[in-house]
Formats: structure tokens, sequence, C-alpha cells
């Protein structure tokens, strides 16, 4: 191997070599940048090279500023801290060329030079900065502008600046004339130097403030970024959130090309959100306030209190992960602006949510929905009916018995219940444009449990198989977002008050819990329990072996039971009812 992409041996010697980039492969004078680095030592080899390829990337980056530039449109007009900084830079320049001369045409002499030589020369050096002094002020005051002047302000503008000038513009002679004020100020300093005294060059100023720049705008980027995730991986709630915030974000820092934004824009942003109450554009003193930066300011004057900190990390995320992408697309994007910003909580991940007490458990499995209702539609009055083909019957007791998500549960397609080895279990997958899954790691085979087949699961599922349905529960349909989650968990909330439970901390995600508790009572290793919940493994482990096999989780799984909660009434009724 030869340590670095770009080492390259022919026969004893070592070459950098590098493929020219594609995005300039077409205009680039060489078709790869290939050279000897002199040396047969492969570390020394390895030294030059990283040398060579950071020298090498430099040539393509200047190829693409030059490519940018000439395809850029003509300029009409330079602004004027755009001209302050053309005259800066050609001042900077005559003082940096007369140092440049004065150590090596007056500073090293030996002591063999003739003295009257060097005086001479010196003397004539003196004469001729005063001659061009005086004809600089005299074409200044009667207001000539040296065409070369003007040439050297165009060439100025696109090596410096990145600017193709209009030569026609009323802004080349402003910038002339700058340039010769420059001029005037400069020769008088080098005069005064070449009479002995000490003036010292500026530093070299900056000119990223005046660059054009040929990136996009933010909003011009957010929207290639938001269409290309679109086509990928989000779906229409995702993709509303994302823009709402970014739109948010530009509202608050002001819409300018990608590469002019730094960390302060981000900590304004930030700070906004700090003050920014929860839903407040819901809120009667903020609703009418459309700019997110004003709204926050009201409701930090009036005492509202701010959004949680779970809440506002979920927004900060939402547009950190722009600036992400960003900067894997874009070479001169700022890195890592919204690293470090997310607030760091004492909470633990597992005290968002409260599992659902033994009580409370009892209480939602003996509703009129498990126990006889009037009908799907009217589920929280008594009647006789046991709806055991709707969704709403067998989403929380799958979740109870497997622990999984409730918009797994309820995306599952009839072919998602398989069966391998004489063990039933459902495949978890997002193989399906409805199907969605929240990390990688919850692609998972989870056998199905007992008592769910005791309650008449595959029945369920056969019925399903015969009638030739794709999903398991296609009486449960999407929300507008695109989610099949979003009106269950309105439905859940709703019944959850009807039974008498609901509280601030449990929703249907305490199922997971109860299901993490009941692993814990029953002693289910935590590998084999972050697996069937899918959750990802740390460290070394995750990069090696196939995982847990299908029989030793089914093993498991037989283990997890709940004890003290009687569901016997359920599994009494195991023949599947069908509604008339």
């Amino acid at each position: 191997m030869s340590g670095h992409p770009r080492l390259y041996r022919r026969n004893a010697t070592y070459y950098h070599r590098a493929a020219i980039p594609v995005d300039i492969k077409e205009t680039y004078p060489k078709t790869e940048e290939t050279f000897s680095l002199k040396t047969k030592e492969y570390k020394e080899a390895l030294r030059l090279v990283r040398l060579a390829a950071v020298e090498v990337d430099r040539k393509f980056e200047e190829h693409r500023k030059r490519l940018a530039v000439a395809s850029a449109p003509l300029t009409s007009a330079l602004t004027p801290e755009q001209i302050k900084l053309l005259g800066e830079l050609h001042y900077y320049q005559l003082l940096a060329d007369n140092d440049w001369e004065r150590d090596h045409q007056f500073g090293a002499r030996s002591e063999d030079d003739d003295d009257s030589i060097a005086d001479l020369l010196f003397d004539e050096h003196v004469s001729v900065t005063h001659e061009i002094e005086q004809l600089s002020k005299a074409s200044f005051a009667r207001g000539k502008i040296d065409p070369k002047i003007s040439q050297h302000v165009l060439a100025l503008l696109e090596s410096r600046l990145n600017v193709k000038l209009d030569p026609d513009s009323p802004s080349l002679r402003t910038a002339a004339i700058e340039l010769q004020k420059a001029t005037i100020r400069a020769l008088a300093v080098i005069r005064e130097r070449a009479t002995g005294e000490v003036i010292e060059t500026p530093a070299a100023p900056t000119t990223k403030e005046a660059t054009r720049s040929t990136l996009p705008k933010l909003s011009v980027a957010v929207e290639e970024w938001a269409s290309e995730k679109a086509k990928t991986s989000w779906v229409p709630k995702t993709e509303r959130e994302h823009r709402v915030w970014m739109a948010h974000f530009i509202d608050t820092v002001g819409d300018r090309p990608i590469d002019d934004y730094s960390k302060a824009d981000a900590r304004a942003f930030r700070n906004v959100l700090m003050k920014t109450p929860a839903n407040w554009n819901k809120l009667p003193a903020l609703r009418s306030i459309k700019k997110l930066s004003k709204a926050a300011e009201k409701a930090h004057n009036l005492k509202l209190p701010p959004m949680s900190e779970n809440n506002m990390n979920k927004l900060l995320g939402f547009v950190g992960s722009f600036w992400t992408w960003a900067e894997g697309i874009y070479d001169e994007v700022p890195s890592g602006l919204f690293k470090g910003l997310k607030l760091k909580t004492n909470k633990k991940v597992r005290d968002e949510r409260d599992p659902f007490a033994k009580e409370e458990l009892k209480a939602i499995f003996a509703a009129p929905l498990y126990t006889g209702c009037s009908s799907v539609r009217h589920w929280q009055k008594q009647g006789d009916l046991v709806p055991k083909d709707a969704g709403i019957y067998w989403v929380p007791l799958i979740s109870l018995f497997s622990g999984m998500r409730m918009g797994e549960i309820i995306q599952l397609y009839v072919d998602d219940a398989r069966e391998e080895e004489g063990v039933n279990y459902f495949d978890i997958n997002a193989d399906g444009e409805d199907k969605h899954l929240k990390t990688a790691t919850s692609w998972r085979s989870i056998p199905i449990h007992p008592k769910l087949i005791e309650m008449g699961l595959m029945d369920l599922v056969k019925a399903r198989r015969n009638a030739k349905a794709k999903r398991l529960f296609p009486d449960l349909q999407m929300g507008d977002d695109g989610y099949y989650s979003s009106p269950f968990s309105k439905h859940f909330n709703r019944f959850l008050k009807s039974v008498g439970v609901k509280k601030p901390k449990n929703a249907f995600h305490s199922f997971r819990h109860n299901f993490e508790d009941a692993c814990r009572d029953c002693d289910i290793p935590k590998e084999v329990m972050d697996t069937l919940q899918g959750h990802g493994e740390r460290g070394m482990s995750a990069r090696y072996g196939k995982g847990h096999t299908l029989r030793k989780l089914d093993e498991a799984m037989k283990r997890v039971q709940y004890r003290d909660l009687d569901l016997g009434h359920l599994t009494s009724k195991a023949e599947f009812v069908r509604r008339p």
C-alpha cells in the first residue's frame, strides 16, 4: 500500500499523480497532475507527496476561481467598500514592492562594493520616485486617468475580488481615481524612506468582505437541498418542517451567499430560539407577528416560558442538517456552524416518558374496545362488538408485546408477517413507498409473542392474506404529513383520556418502556433487548458479526411476560370476529 492516494511509484522513483477533478476537467490545461518527487525513499516520498497534494489542490481551486470569474456576468457598478479596498490593495502592493527593491538593490551590498556606485544608484532611485510622484499629482490635479491605471483596476478586481467590471461602467473612473490617490500616498512614503525615514509596510488588507461570492444565496441553496431530500428520503411533513425553520433562520440572520455565514449567525439564531415559546404562532399575544425574532423578543418581554430544551435542540437540528449537507456540496462553506450549539440536558432520555403503571394497563385493556364496544367508530361506548380486525384494537397490544414503535406497526404489510424455522415473526423494513424507519438499526426481525398468537393475531394475518390485502391494517389511514402515526397518535391520546389514565409523561411510546421493563424483569440480556427494539450497538461490537439469530430472539421473546396483568379476557375470545 502506498500510504497516500496520490503516491505512485515508477521503477524505483516516487511520483505525485492526481486525476483532474470532474468539474474542471474540460478546461484544465493538463489531463493529470503527475510529476516526480525525485526520491526513492518511501518516508521522504510520503512527506513530499502530502506537500505536493496541498499545492496541486490549490492550483485546482485557483482554476475554479478563474472559471467562476470568466463565466460571471459583468458587474455594472462597484460598492464604496470595493473601491476603498482597491485603493488599500494598490497602496500595500506598492510599498511591498518597494520593500523588495530596497532589500535586493540597496540592502545587500558587500564590503567589496563600490560605495560611490551604490550611492549613485540610490540617488537615482530617489530621483525617479520623486518624478513619478510629481507626474501622478499633475495627472490627478487635471482629472486625467491613465489608461494603464484603468487596466490595472480591471485586473485587480478579477484577481483579488473575483469581480468582472463592465469597462463602460462609471465605477471604473471612480476606482481609477482611488488608485491614483493610493499611488501618490505610496510614492510619498517611498520618497521619505529613500531619505532615511523608517516607515513600515501595513498588513495586507483582507478581501473577504468585498469579494463577490460565486456561490448561491442561502435561499437558493435551501431549495436545492429540500428538493433533493424530498426526492430521496423526506416525507411531506419532514420537508415542511425543514423548510419552515430554514425560512425562520434566513428571516433572522439574512439571505446572503452561503460562504458568507459564520458561527455568529448560528449563535444569533440560537439566542432567538431560547426566547421563543412552544407553538408561539398559536399564542394570542404572538400569532399576529410573522417574524420569529420579533415574536421571541415580545415573548421575552412578556415573560412567557420558552420552549423545552428538547424542542429547541430539535429545531437546531433542522437548520444544522442543511449546513452539514452544504459542507459536503460546497468546499467554501464554513464547517461546524451549528456544532456544539445544542443545549445539554440533565434529563435522561428514559425520564421523558413514563411506562404505564400496572393499574393503567388494566384500565386500557378493560376498555369497551377490548371487552365489547358499540362499533369501531364508537369504540368508547359499551356494546357487543370486539373488533379484532381493526387496527385500533391490535396496535397497542402488538407494541406491549414487542416494543415496536407506533409507525412500525401501522405500516406493516401482510407479507411482513413471516415464518421461518417454525418461528412466526415480523420483518421490520422500509421496502415500500409508504414505509419509513427511524434509523438504520430499525431494520430487524421481531418474533411474534405467543400471547399475540393466542389472542388471534395470526388469524387476522390469514384473513388479510386470503383477501389479498397489501397492508395488515388498511383501516388505519395515512395523515396529510405522510405518516400513519399522526392520526393514530391523536386517536390514542383521546383513548387514554377516555379511560382516565392520560398524564403529561405518558403516551403510546410508554409501551416501549413497559416492554423494556418486562425484558429486565425476565433477565433478558441488554444486547438482545436492544436488538428487539431496534437500538444500535455501541463500540466495536456494532461492526462485527451477524447479530442474534431469529431462534435466539424467539427464545427471549417467549420469556417476556407481564406479571400481575391478567389479559385472559382477550385470549378467551381467540376466534376471529368479523364485523358485518
